[in-house]
């Protein structure tokens, strides 16, 4: 059974690749923020996203604004994912709020659907203990734009069930994404690895040893990295990339996770990356 409506909570820069997503392959989307600016913001990026997808793969249908507009609601009432078939959860990198979502997503979701949970660091276990249905909830670790990456993470959780991943894979069929099923601990894979490369190329920059630049270079020449790791920080955001870092110091008291000061300086001063126009690097607006 194919699926239709999917619920995306948190419409940050991968809910809007969701969104986009989603849109693009034929299903609806219910876009739940707790901002209206934001909203305005997600709406304007999903139509500038559809607007080019066609330029950038093959495979993306030409839609009309309307007709983009028609498979989108955008709301800040969290009720409103009564309706969908699946959840995805996209907010903020913070465990208190997280926490509170799923309390109330739990009571107003139909008992059926399942919840992929989108989180850079935090346990998939830990965030489906909060439910009283902890064989549904299953990590979905999207990488950013989304509806360009074919490949997701995804993370199995204590109690993840196989009927769980068995709809997980049927979204992921509809949106032609391959998964890679990986256990659960903080970090999983990805995150545990590249956050590392990312923090030390911070302490890198602090200690004056090269530029942003030469950094981002010797990791793309070299290695044959797409971006460098100050790059990709930027894409990300460095307030994610810093709260990602204090999550796994958290879980494993161990001092590679420890966040570089001037990361924390520059999110301190709202250098966020691209979403602010500056962080590494500055962006056009």
């Amino acid at each position: 059974m194919n699926l239709e409506r999917v619920g995306v909570l948190g419409a940050g820069n991968i809910g809007i690749g969701v969104v986009t997503d989603v849109v693009l392959h034929g299903l609806y989307a219910v876009v739940v923020d707790v901002s209206k600016e934001q909203l305005k913001r997600a709406e304007a990026e999903v139509l500038k996203n559809i607007r080019f997808a066609p330029l950038l793969l093959k495979s993306a249908p030409r839609l009309t604004k309307e007709d983009a507009l028609k498979r989108i609601v955008f709301t800040e009432d969290l009720k409103d994912v009564s309706s969908c078939d699946f959840v995805i959860e996209n907010v903020t990198e913070n465990w208190d709020i997280k926490r509170r979502v799923y309390e109330t997503l739990d009571v107003v979701a139909p008992p059926a659907v399942c919840f992929g949970a989108n989180t850079s660091c935090i346990s998939i276990t830990r965030i489906a203990s909060v439910t009283k249905r902890p064989t549904q909830v299953v990590g979905i670790h999207l990488m950013n734009p989304v509806h360009l990456k074919p490949t997701v993470e995804v993370i199995r959780g204590y109690h993840t069930s196989e009927h769980t991943l068995e709809i997980l894979q049927q979204l992921f069929a509809q949106l032609n994404k391959q998964a890679i099923i990986v256990d659960d601990l903080p970090g999983f894979v990805s995150n545990r690895i590249s956050h590392l490369f990312m923090n030390e190329a911070v302490f890198v920059l602090q200690d004056n040893i090269a530029t942003a630049e030469q950094i981002d270079t010797i990791f793309k020449k070299c290695f044959g990295h797409t971006m460098g790791p100050l790059e990709t920080a930027d894409l990300i955001g460095l307030d994610t990339v810093m709260r990602s870092l204090d999550v796994l110091y958290e879980a494993y008291h161990d001092q590679k996770y420890r966040c570089s000061p001037l990361l924390r300086k520059m999110v301190d001063a709202g250098h966020l990356g691209r979403k602010t126009g500056k962080g590494f690097y500055a962006y056009p607006e």
